[in-house]
């Protein structure tokens, strides 16, 4: 791309403003416009640093951009971060990838993102979109940190420090309230309990009825729901001496809706007859009608004890942490137009059929979304064309059955470093850490009476829900690491570091489905079981993990660096029978209905390793107020893991492949002006141009660009922080977003066989000729769009009350899009639309 050969050509040519003095972070999320520059202290390599010292991309959040900003999760940390996206929350709460110049971290799968909470690994990916109680800085950084910061760094690290004890006692609340019925409010109170001891209590909660109605539920605010509250607690012993004790412990609950999906159509061939059949995902209309009410429930606890140590020249520093984060989900079923469940093997799931016909006839000529439509029986439309249905996904009626999802994990984890605390041209760190992981996951799929939800994975046939199809695995996981680094500093103006771990990750993989039979085709309840017994797996998946950085400062406030590492994310297992069903189902090319897609899916996944360079320098013009940040990277990632979403009669299916090979250029530029003392101006950008090279589970992607990665992300903003009074300050802040297209999948504008594709030869359509059900996704890669955020208001030393619009212009753009490939078109959810509100603060 003609941009991102600029910005890598401008990097380098950069190199020649060596002599100018400086300093640069990312411009949105720059110092506020009444902070000092040179003070801004981060711990991007696990030791406190001046911000331009350190030789890599790091965004910083203050705790005054914090407050101004509004910022209290992932979610809006990325916003305000260039080259960095999300994805959260389309499917539960705790489903969240985070992309970091084109490495994305895959659904169901580990994060490709470590965080970090109070030198505190979190090691559950359903926390990293969690409020983590009272922050006072929040680090984005970018590359492979895993050899600084541990497992699941391979594109970089979110890295938090929170509220600590304070020497008197201070407290604070906030409250907000928005449109569609949206509240938040916060509180912390924190003070000593004694001689070198403190205290921090902080609780939040939250809840909002969401953008969209449930037609079909009496329009009820049931689609994009949620409530949540949070409770943090910390005591800290031994302040201010030679030995701290640190305790922590966090309770959290989440309540809201699930699924928040629409399907758009990619069959071109169809379009003649309706054009709905051959939809641009960014011009779908959303309705939402399923007869489910779908529910997300969550709950998270964790614990944590960090001791510190210093024995003078060396400190010593160790922490212990365990996890519970239990989470389900219930939806409407996806496989109506299939036809799954208009039939009974076994009479005990009769009722389920009954039901299935009963609210067709009684809902017929429901509007759903073209081309559906809803006819007096539930046969597909393409078997009966007059009397048929067409329903899609998530219908009115009870044809497409229920969906229940559980994903528990317990995890317990501790780590042990020594640190070198001297002043010498030699730093080091040494440590090692361990991670024990049990976790359930489990898929159900299940006849739909009318009756209500029964959540359990499997249900007998004479039950209300009786089970059709069920993917039901305990996973246990064992990591060993061992790591060290070097930094040296020979001159005032030159500094090494070299960085070194070693990852040693032992899985295992146990199936928890029962030896039954679906009851409503005869067949086994998991694939997998016809061909012999589900039997346990085991893997073992190591990788070293190597850092090196360069900086040179040719003045005090000037940084010229380079950097490369190796990144790394353990393989693992998709539930056992994965394999078995797209075979079955989509590789089978013999068998009437049935297509040969040639997708490869394994029910193991191979590791993930990526090779990072970067380049950059960070300077200032103007007597620094003008700031500016340039770099350009490189990276070659290997067996890229990736999401894979599958959608037929059988059901649904989530898997994790790997993309065997994907290069991945880019670069960043952010520029920073001060206008006056208390106005700022600030924009940045990123260009990333990606290129799958290998593909051995869909060989015909090679070409095309890595999945989840904008072309381009761009901010633009600026804050004012102007004094109206002795103690009284006026603050004006706005972000502009701009997010560049984006492909969601590896197969993007091309064409493929679906189960249409099957069907057409043996359905009453059977004179058109098989070719005409294949789709086309051309029209699925979502479009770039822009969000704008602005907040206002007043703020003294004990008070502040602001007023705030989020997506200002009421911007209409698509949280994800989910291509199902063989089932001939994406699921497809919104984002976010327009918020007005008003937010007040006090402290003391």
């Amino acid at each position: 791309m003609r941009v991102t050969h600029w910005l890598l050509s401008a990097s380098i040519a950069g190199l020649a403003l060596a002599s100018t003095p400086a300093l640069a972070q990312d411009a949105a999320t720059a110092p506020t416009a009444d902070e000092d520059e040179g003070a801004i202290i981060v711990t991007a390599r696990r030791q406190n640093e001046r911000l331009q010292d350190v030789p890599a991309s790091v965004a910083v959040l203050t705790a005054a951009a914090l407050e101004r900003t509004g910022a209290t999760t992932a979610d809006d940390f990325v916003q305000l971060t260039p080259g960095v996206t999300i994805v959260t929350g389309t499917a539960e709460a705790g489903d969240t990838q985070i992309n970091i110049r084109g490495m994305n971290g895959a659904r169901d799968a580990e994060s490709s993102v470590a965080l970090v909470v109070d030198g505190i690994l979190k090691t559950n990916t359903a926390q990293l979109n969690q409020d983590q109680g009272t922050l006072q800085q929040v680090e984005i950084l970018k590359g492979p940190q895993g050899a600084i910061y541990g497992r699941n760094a391979a594109a970089g690290a979110i890295v938090i420090q929170t509220l600590k004890p304070t020497e008197t006692l201070t407290g604070g609340i906030k409250g907000s309230y928005g449109e569609h019925n949206t509240w938040s409010t916060a509180a912390h109170i924190a003070g000593p309990i004694g001689d070198g001891a403190g205290f921090v209590l902080s609780g939040g909660y939250e809840r909002s009825d969401g953008f969209y109605k449930n037609i079909f539920l009496n329009n009820r605010s049931v689609v994009d729901d949620h409530r949540s509250w949070s409770v943090d607690g910390r005591v800290m012993f031994g302040m201010n001496s030679d030995t701290t004790v640190d305790l922590k412990a966090r309770y959290a609950e989440f309540h809201g809706a699930s699924l928040p999906f629409n399907a758009a159509f990619a069959l071109p061939n169809f379009a003649p007859f309706n054009p709905a059949f051959y939809e641009d995902v960014n011009r779908h209309p959303f309705n939402f009608y399923s007869n489910v009410r779908p529910t997300n429930d969550q709950t998270s606890f964790d614990v944590s004890a960090k001791l510190e140590h210093d024995f003078g020249s060396v400190k010593l520093t160790a922490w212990a942490l365990y996890s519970d984060i239990k989470q389900d989900l219930v939806a409407d079923g996806t496989s109506a137009d299939f036809g799954r469940y208009i039939s009974a093997a076994n009479p005990a799931a009769q009722p389920a059929v009954d039901a299935c016909f009963a609210t067709t006839a009684a809902n017929t000529g429901f509007p759903v979304n073209q081309p559906g439509f809803v006819g007096p029986t539930p046969i597909p439309f393409l078997f009966a064309p007059t009397t048929g249905s067409t329903f899609g996904p998530y219908s009115p009626t009870t044809c497409d059955g229920i969906q229940y999802q559980v994903r528990n994990q317990r995890d317990y984890s501790g780590e042990v470093r020594l640190a070198s605390t001297g002043d010498g041209p030699l730093g080091w760190q040494l440590g090692a850490y361990y991670l024990h992981i049990d976790r359930t996951v489990g898929v159900s799929l299940g006849g739909d009476e009318g009756l209500g939800v029964i959540k359990q994975l499997y249900n007998a046939p004479n039950t209300t829900n009786p089970t059709s199809l069920l993917l039901a695995d305990k996973f246990k996981t064992n990591v060993y690491a061992a790591f060290g680094s070097l930094d040296w500093k020979p001159t005032d103006q030159v500094s090494l570091g070299l960085a070194l771990r070693y990852d040693s990750e032992h899985r295992t993989s146990a199936s928890l489905v029962p030896t039954a039979t679906d009851p409503f085709t005869g067949g086994p309840i998991n694939p997998g079981q016809a061909f012999g017994p589900l039997l346990p797996q085991a893997k073992t998946f190591n990788q070293l993990e190597p850092k090196v950085s360069l900086s040179w400062h040719p003045t005090s406030r000037f940084n010229l660096y380079a950097d490369w590492g190796i990144g790394f994310k353990s393989g693992g297992f998709n539930n056992q029978g994965s394999s078995a069903l797209i075979n079955q189902n989509f590789n089978d090319g013999v068998t009437p209905g049935t297509i040969n897609a040639g997708v490869n899916i394994s029910d193991q996944y191979r590791k993930e390793k990526s090779s990072a360079f970067e380049v950059g320098m960070k300077g200032s013009l103007l007597d620094d107020r003008v700031t500016f940040d340039l770099a350009g990277y490189y990276t070659q990632v290997t067996d890229m893991q990736f999401f894979e979403f599958f959608v037929g009669g059988f059901g649904l299916l989530r898997v994790v492949s790997n993309i065997d090979r994907v290069d991945i250029k880019g670069a960043e530029l952010n520029v920073g002006v001060r206008v006056i003392d208390g106005w700022r101006f600030f924009a940045s950008g990123n260009v990333t141009d990606s290129e799958i090279k290998k593909n051995s589970a869909r060989p015909y992607t090679v070409g095309n660009k890595s999945p989840y990665t904008a072309d381009y992300t761009i901010n633009l903003g600026t804050e004012i922080a102007a004094p109206i009074g002795d103690s009284t300050k006026l603050l004006v802040r706005a972000d502009y977003r701009i997010t560049g297209p984006t492909w969601f999948s590896s197969v993007q504008c091309q064409t493929r066989p679906t189960l249409f594709t099957g069907l057409i030869p043996i359905s009453s359509l059977s004179f058109l000729p098989a070719s005409t059900g294949d789709a086309s996704y051309c029209k699925a890669k979502r479009e770039a769009f822009g969000v704008l955020n602005l907040r206002a208001g007043i703020q003294t030393e004990r008070f502040s009350i602001a007023a705030f619009a989020n997506n200002m212009l009421d911007r209409r753009y698509l949280a994800e899009v989910i291509p199902a490939i063989e089932f001939g078109g994406s699921f497809i959810s919104p984002g976010a639309r327009r918020v007005f509100g008003v937010e007040a603060s006090a402290r003391f």
